[in-house]
């Protein structure tokens, strides 16, 4: 179980694009229209072979829409962790009350989103992929399509590390993310393969949710020199991009 995609939502889609890609030093690699479905546009960025993307609403009466009001602006939304079998995930999770918003099952692919309202705030999907023959399993994500790998950028950013969380009861937010994912907790962090999600109190007013993505940082110095000039450096191994906080590791 990884942590392979983190999606930020914002308000206006073009400008989130050049701050994300300039500050992280990362390229577009597609643009799904598959997500029209739920009112949304967006970008699939990859840094190194994990990536992150950008949803923003272009319809009203979307959840996104209504996350972004509910959580007073852009930020983090949704976080995508590959696993080795989603639908024997799926029905562990749900068999737990825990709902699913969203599967599809398809021969090279397989997700399930769950409502947010049982995880802590956080759009939460479980996927796998099965890629084709002759295809690196490694380098098949079906959510950047397949041409994604000549995007792909590891001098600047190279992979994500972590997700940051943030609720009222941090403890019992970790206790309940330890039973859908089927991990320990410890600390309240629960470990990852190659990455951790911890949970942290709610502090800046904007409630339950994402608070800070964990990004591998290989030119620190170039990601706080783009932020610094964008008014977006926090501090020296954090940036702020869409809204949220990156933490560089």
């Amino acid at each position: 179980m990884r942590l392979r995609q983190c999606v930020f939502v914002t308000k206006e889609l073009e400008s989130s694009r050049e701050e994300l890609c300039d500050i992280l030093g990362i390229d577009v690699a597609y643009r799904d229209p598959g997500v029209a479905k739920w009112g949304l546009v967006n970008v699939v960025c990859p840094t190194g072979h994990d990536f992150l993307e950008i949803v923003t609403p272009f319809q009203e009466g979307t959840s996104a829409g209504r996350y972004i009001d509910r959580r007073k602006g852009d930020g983090g939304y949704m976080v995508i962790l590959q696993v080795a079998d989603a639908a024997a995930e799926r029905k562990r999770v749900t068999d737990l009350g825990i709902r699913a918003v969203a599967q599809k099952d398809l021969p090279e692919y397989q997700y399930t989103h769950f409502h947010p309202s049982d995880t802590a705030g956080v759009l939460l999907s479980l996927d796998t992929t099965f890629a084709p023959k002759g295809v690196d399993p490694a380098l098949w994500w079906p959510p950047a399509e397949k041409d994604w790998l000549k995007h792909a950028r590891s001098d600047v950013t190279n992979g994500l590390a972590g997700v940051e969380i943030q609720h009222p009861d941090p403890s019992a937010a970790a206790a309940n993310w330890a039973k859908i994912l089927g991990r320990p907790v410890q600390g309240n962090r629960i470990a990852l393969d190659g990455g951790e999600i911890r949970f942290v109190p709610a502090s800046d007013g904007r409630g339950q949710g994402v608070s800070a993505y964990d990004v591998k940082a290989v030119d620190k110095a170039r990601v706080l020199a783009a932020a610094e000039k964008r008014g977006r450096k926090l501090g020296p191994s954090q940036v702020e991009v869409c809204g949220c906080r990156i933490n560089l590791v």
